[in-house]
């Protein structure tokens, strides 16, 4: 039997594909990229996503591990040290269930029964897939919740809460699980998770999509500032070192133009590097503003070692070697001005790493 078919034809495919699509494929929402978190990327984007929570917290503490008794990530009232939420985190494959939860449920009442901590406020489960269904409307109802914990200690709590031994459900246990409030639980949507996580310095580093577009920055007041004081005096001695004559404050450069408005250029270029740092401290994660800042000193420093005239000279052959500098490979690098290569050479001087005059 033969078929008869027709010629071939090209699939479709959209048009326009962005060069850097060709690269690295389509980007993969981050609701989707959390479901595939291997153990220990889950653990660190909750830790990371645990940051946000100081915003509506006084301190927020990871205690995940052995002897945590039941809680992950304790976070403490701001107005009341004594009221606390425990968020509980879990990776799983699937939607959360009432079979995940009665052990954890039952290590709450037990070691709170013990007194070896308060009853929180708030327990939060933590999951990339959330609750189930069954789970979610279970949670919903806290006298359900409450019975279904009775029914399921043997089976789930009886050996599961504790290594040294079992824990028995006896009658006075029993009636201090009836004086709990069981509508404390609740579980975290994922996207939620996605949403406040994005307003942490590690989102873009995790998940992609470009950094934001930096706001304009403070320019320089006119009375140099306490903190300014290292490179604005490097400065000055390499102004003093070219006009052969002393400049102790900057009134001296008053009648000298150029050098002036080199001074004025250098402040604006030190603020647009501050607040470079700012950005980054805001958007990436601690020390990624610190490595640019030694790519940048690595780069300059053989031009910093050339033979100069003098002082004034040095520090702009320096300067215009660090503007053309390639930077490509740094997170930075999209964000990256003109003005805040130079800056970087006057933080550097700030910092005592770099000297104009030798």
């Amino acid at each position: 039997m033969t078929t008869k078919t027709g010629p071939l034809t090209e699939p479709s495919s959209p048009t326009g594909v962005p060069a850097d699509f060709v690269v690295t494929g389509l980007p993969i929402p981050a609701i989707e990229r959390i479901r595939i978190f291997s153990d220990r990327q889950w653990e660190e984007f909750v830790l990371e996503w645990a940051h946000s929570l100081t915003d509506d917290y006084g301190l927020v503490e990871r205690c995940g591990g052995a002897g945590d008794m039941g809680r992950d990530i304790i976070a403490y009232d701001k107005n009341d040290s004594s009221v606390w939420d425990n968020y509980q985190c879990k990776h799983y494959k699937d939607g959360l269930t009432p079979t995940d939860i009665w052990v954890e449920l039952g290590k709450l009442v037990y070691y709170t029964y013990r007194k070896d901590y308060s009853y929180p406020r708030r327990f939060y489960f933590v999951a990339q897939q959330g609750a189930g269904t069954r789970l979610s409307n279970l949670l919903k109802k806290p006298d359900k919740l409450r019975s279904g914990l009775f029914d399921n200690w043997e089976k789930y709590c009886r050996n599961g809460i504790s290594s040294t031994g079992a824990v028995e459900l006896d009658d006075q246990l029993k009636m201090y699980i009836n004086s709990l409030d069981f509508s404390i639980f609740q579980a975290i949507p994922p996207l939620r998770l996605i949403e406040q996580h994005a307003k942490t310095r590690w989102h873009v580093a995790r998940f992609g999509g470009g950094l934001p577009v930096r706001s304009s920055f403070e320019h320089p007041p006119a009375v140099v500032a306490d903190y300014e004081a290292n490179y604005v005096r490097e400065l000055l001695d390499a102004y003093a070192d070219h006009l052969k004559r002393d400049v102790t404050a900057v009134g001296d450069i008053s009648g000298e133009p150029d050098v002036r408005e080199h001074f004025d250029d250098s402040r604006l270029e030190f603020y647009s590097a501050e607040a470079l740092r700012v950005f980054s401290r805001d958007t990436l994660p601690p020390g990624e503003f610190e490595i640019l800042q030694g790519e940048v000193h690595s780069g300059i420093k053989d031009e910093i070692r050339g033979a100069h005239e003098d002082g004034f000279r040095r520090v702009m052959a320096v300067v215009k070697t660090a503007k053309t500098l390639q930077l490509s490979g740094h997170a930075l690098n999209t964000r990256l001005s003109v003005l805040d290569r130079g800056g970087i050479c006057h933080q550097l001087a700030n910092d005592k790493k770099v000297r104009w005059v030798k």
